[in-house]
């Protein structure tokens, strides 16, 4: 093989192994650890699916008493499912209490963390970036 060829090889390679590290964005970079939520409502949409598991919550926002749709983002799903959070934990209807940091373009979008059941369990669904987000 010629130079160029195994440049040209080379070069392909270190492309296509930085593409999925381009692809996934930074939670610092999304969400403002600055400006936190903690949002009351009812859960109304699960999307479970990579990158991330998305859940939207009707509701407002105690913080800013700002209501919405609000989507909050979580770990990936496999990352849920060994912390044993599954689809059914967050059904749809279920009224809760979102704990995390709003989205940094300012739209009702957040980074999912602690979750409060009515019941008064918790479970923690930021994803392993998450922002200054620990559960308690």
């Amino acid at each position: 093989m010629s130079r160029n060829l195994l440049a040209a090889l080379g070069v392909a390679g270190l492309l296509a192994a930085a593409a999925p590290a381009v692809a996934h964005h930074s939670e610092a970079a999304e969400f403002d650890e600055a400006m936190p939520v903690r949002v009351t409502g009812e859960v109304v949409k699960v999307e479970w699916q990579n990158p991330h598991v998305w859940y939207y919550v009707d509701g407002t926002d105690e913080v800013t008493g700002r209501t919405a749709v609000w989507g909050f983002s979580a770990g990936a799903p496999n990352s849920m499912r060994r912390r044993g959070i599954t689809r059914e934990v967050l059904p749809i209807g279920a009224t809760v209490i979102v704990e995390g940091h709003l989205a940094r373009d300012g739209s009702p979008n957040a980074s999912g963390g602690q979750v409060t059941f009515e019941d008064g369990s918790r479970v923690f669904t930021a994803s392993a970036q998450a922002v200054g987000q620990r559960p308690q």
